[in-house]
Order: structure tokens, then sequence, then C-alpha cells
């Protein structure tokens, strides 16, 4: 019996197998899922992402399971719980953008019916082929540029065109797994 081939990315780890098995890369249509996976791409920025999955649980806890409507309510008392937080990335603009960025995200609920209704406006066009190895994968590409200028406009921040396109991976947007994936057929629909 063969062993399963995953991408090369997920490597032993368990968190990380987990991760690539279940979640990174399906489509994900749940307003409040595709809040966390944005606000957990911001924190990783400069982290691996092995170390943002490690404080998942401790980051959901901390923000209120990320209700958008709640730390978009946050004050200063709450910077200071979070900032006292160990089981986080304890880092000063990332937590002041996770509460502007829920606020930004309310804005955009609102004109749009849902952050869903919103952001998947950016996915491209489903490629005929899947890339063959981690090294064919781009970390920017066209459509990451113009949600990253978008979400910018709209007063979000840590979304760089490089975190934009991790967002789209994780949140389905875009299907990247390698081409001898055992998930590279799995997510055929959005």
């Amino acid at each position: 019996m063969s062993a399963i081939v995953r991408c090369e990315w997920a490597g032993s780890d368990p968190l990380m197998t987990a991760y690539h098995d279940d979640e990174w890369g399906v489509p994900c249509h749940d307003d409040r899922a595709l809040f966390e996976r944005l606000i957990l791409e911001g924190f990783q920025a400069g982290l691996s992402w092995s170390t943002i999955l490690r404080k998942r649980d401790a980051f959901i806890r901390a923000f209120d399971g990320f209700d958008p409507q709640i730390v978009a309510a946050y004050g200063p008392d709450d910077a200071v719980r979070l900032l006292g937080d160990a089981g986080i990335v304890r880092n000063r603009l990332k937590i002041a953008a996770a509460v502007s960025n829920a606020q930004a995200f309310l804005r955009t609920q609102d004109e749009f019916g849902s952050f869903d209704a919103y952001i998947w406006r950016f996915a491209p066009e489903l490629r005929a082929e899947r890339f063959r190895t981690l090294a064919e994968i781009p970390a920017t590409t066209p459509e990451s540029d113009a949600m990253s200028k978008d979400l910018k406009q709209r007063g979000f921040r840590f979304v760089g065109s490089i975190i934009c396109y991790a967002f789209m991976q994780s949140a389905g947007l875009v299907d990247d797994h390698v081409a001898d994936c055992f998930r590279a057929t799995v997510n055929v629909t959005r």
C-alpha cells in the first residue's frame, strides 16, 4: 500500500497535516470563518504558519471566537488584555489592526450583504492545470494585488498582496494543492 502524497509544506507535523487535509484550499463561504482566516493571516506576517496554528485555539478564545461584532467593539482594556495573553502573538500593531479590520469587515458586510459576497469577487478562474511543485506556486497574483488594494481602500491593515494570496489559498478562493497531492482532485467546485 502506498503512502498518501501531500503538498510538501504539510510535512509530518500532525497539526499542519490536519490543516492541509481538512481546511487549506477548501472553499469557505462563512463570514465568521473568513474573518478568522483574514485576521490569522495578518498575525502570521513574519512568522511561520505552524506558529499560528499552534496558537489558534488561544486566538479563538482571546478574540471571542472571532465574532467581528464583538472584536469591532474592543477598546483599550481589551488591547491591554490581549497584549498580556501569552497564548497569542502579542504584537501591538497586529492587535490594533485586528480591531480596525473587524470594523472594516462590518462595513463591508453592510455594503455587500456579506463579506463572502465581497471577497469571492477576487477569486480567479479555475486553472486547467495544477502546479507540479511548491516552487511553482506564486506568492502573489494580479487577483491578490487587486484584493489587497481594495481591502486597504476599505480601511483594512496587514493585508498586503502576499497575505491576501495566503488568505485566498486558506479560504479556497484558489486551490494550490500540487498535482500529485491526494487533495488535488477533491476541490473541483466552489
